[in-house]
């Protein structure tokens, strides 16, 4: 029986047909990688920073599969729920839009108008998780999808093994200090009496507690 030639025409008509679902988006190209880094889920987010844009990849408009996009002049105020996809293997090391080196373990993302770079929130609205990406390139070219995301983002956020998950995607100001979380405290007790406040502050302080105070309701008093 005569199975080489055969079994070799059939993988061919395979390979192929998956290319004909979107080229780059059809799940034969979102390839795993053969090595998965140890520790990528430890992998620290994007830190947003002021960058110019990148000489590459921001033109005012470009046409991809017959449809035209136009680029955003600022990234200011972007926020969309959509589709997240992520793209792995066959991209890894090759060039960005911005002529980067695209790398599928880092934090990175692609998008098809925010300016580049641009840094974004990305929420898993299926469980709450959020990453932090450096958006470097553009896609994912694919209807009901905004964002694709690299191999390592895609695992932070559950993703890899799904395909694709709704997602908001919030464009992050570097210029914009992030909000502070709102400072707490326990109340130990209440006293008439102030020597008796100071009296508990020093054994909470000599205990190592914390860092014990005295406020006073009265505005016009001072705390001794």
């Amino acid at each position: 029986m005569r199975t080489g030639p055969l079994l070799a025409l059939l993988g061919f008509a395979l390979l192929n047909a998956c290319a004909g679902r979107g080229g780059r988006y059809a799940l034969a190209d979102d390839a795993f990688p053969g090595a998965v880094p140890a520790g990528i889920l430890s992998t620290p987010d994007a830190v947003p920073q002021i960058e110019p844009k990148s000489r590459g990849g921001n033109p005012k408009s470009y046409e991809v599969l017959d449809r035209t996009y136009f680029v955003l002049q600022s990234s200011a105020g972007y926020k969309e729920r959509g589709g997240a996809s992520w793209y792995g293997a066959k991209f890894h090391g090759h060039k960005t839009s911005n002529g980067e080196t695209y790398d599928m373990f880092g934090m990175s993302a692609a998008h098809k108008t925010l300016p580049l770079p641009s840094y974004v929130r990305v929420t898993h609205l299926g469980n709450g998780k959020n990453v932090v990406l450096r958006v470097n390139d553009r896609g994912p070219f694919h209807p009901g999808r905004i964002i694709d995301l690299s191999y390592t983002a895609a695992a932070k956020l559950d993703l890899i093994g799904h395909g694709s998950a709704m997602v908001e995607v919030e464009a992050l100001n570097p210029r914009a200090p992030e909000p502070k979380e709102a400072s707490r405290f326990l109340e130990v007790g209440r006293f008439d009496d102030p020597i008796m406040a100071v009296s508990l502050r020093e054994q909470i302080r000599d205990l190592g507690l914390g860092n014990a105070e005295i406020r006073s309701e009265d505005p016009n008093e001072s705390a001794p």
